[in-house]
């Protein structure tokens, strides 16, 4: 089925998408890859305020090319979401309800999926340049000294993407 959807992404939200869907995000996403998800994983560990909000939501693991002259933003297809999977439990339970990658989960991240009612969403990899043109706007908000790992703040406008684990743990994955 085919859903358009503004994000913030709400439970509610959650709850009404199911594996296979074909959805267009609109609104609001961040980027997040490797190195920004242990600094934001040891943060909290720490006890300290993240530079985002967690709750609601998306984090995109995305990693852009440069930008060309005239262009928002280069390149941005997802990088493999398993290198992720470390961080990611503690993130859900910190109101995370979306995440953009490419690539199967581990048990762990889809039992907290599940848990905290999240969904997880695949772009289409070696689409990138394709894809940036969906980011209207970005904007480095965090750990800006990671270069193309900082966390980016994105404006998206019918951004892509499929449905591959949803909040009751139906993963295309394993059909």
């Amino acid at each position: 089925m085919e859903k358009y959807i503004t994000t913030p992404i709400t439970e509610e939200t959650v709850s009404e998408l199911h594996a296979g869907d074909f959805v267009y995000l609109t609104g609001t996403i961040y980027t997040a890859r490797d190195a920004a998800h242990k600094r934001l994983y040891e943060a909290l560990q720490r006890g300290e305020e993240l530079p985002i909000d967690l709750k609601n939501n998306t984090l995109y693991y995305l990693g852009p090319s440069p930008a060309r002259e005239g262009q928002v933003i280069g390149s941005a297809g997802p990088t493999t979401s398993s290198r992720m999977d470390k961080y990611t439990p503690l993130l859900l339970e910190k109101g995370l309800k979306g995440m953009i990658g490419k690539g199967k989960r581990s048990p762990e991240v889809i039992d907290a999926m599940e848990k905290n009612q999240a969904v997880y969403f695949a772009a289409i990899g070696g689409a990138g340049a394709l894809l940036s043109k969906c980011i209207k706007k970005a904007e480095i908000i965090a750990y800006e000294d990671l270069g193309t790992e900082a966390i980016r703040k994105l404006e998206v406008e019918k951004l892509p993407v499929i449905v591959v684990i949803d909040s009751q743990r139906n993963n295309l994955y394993v059909r």
